[in-house]
């Protein structure tokens, strides 16, 4: 299984409606509100490259209310127990 992040700006007034239509894209595993520069933080899962492009090309870019995307390709994902300390915000490392 591939995974990919795409960081997604979206017109300031259709963030929840947009987050919302980008979940229901067949890949997208998961959709997140984040703060900074980008307004939507999906997670994607796919088995090979040409399904990217599907969930990208053919999903994410006809829905109105995305204005910019940034797609990150993940190489490795680490113990389960670092991910989820990072999760933790607030809570003492151990």
């Amino acid at each position: 299984m591939i995974t990919a992040f795409v960081l997604i700006q979206t017109k300031r007034e259709s963030t929840a409606e947009t987050a919302e239509a980008v979940a229901e894209i067949p890949g997208v595993a998961e959709v997140y509100s984040v703060t900074g520069e980008w307004d939507l933080v999906a997670k994607l899962s796919f088995q090979d490259f040409e399904q990217l492009d599907d969930i990208v090309t053919l999903g994410l870019r006809k829905l109105s209310g995305i204005e910019r995307t940034q797609t990150l390709l993940a190489f490795r994902a680490y113990p389960k127990k670092l991910l989820e300390q990072g999760f933790n915000i607030g809570s003492e490392l151990g």
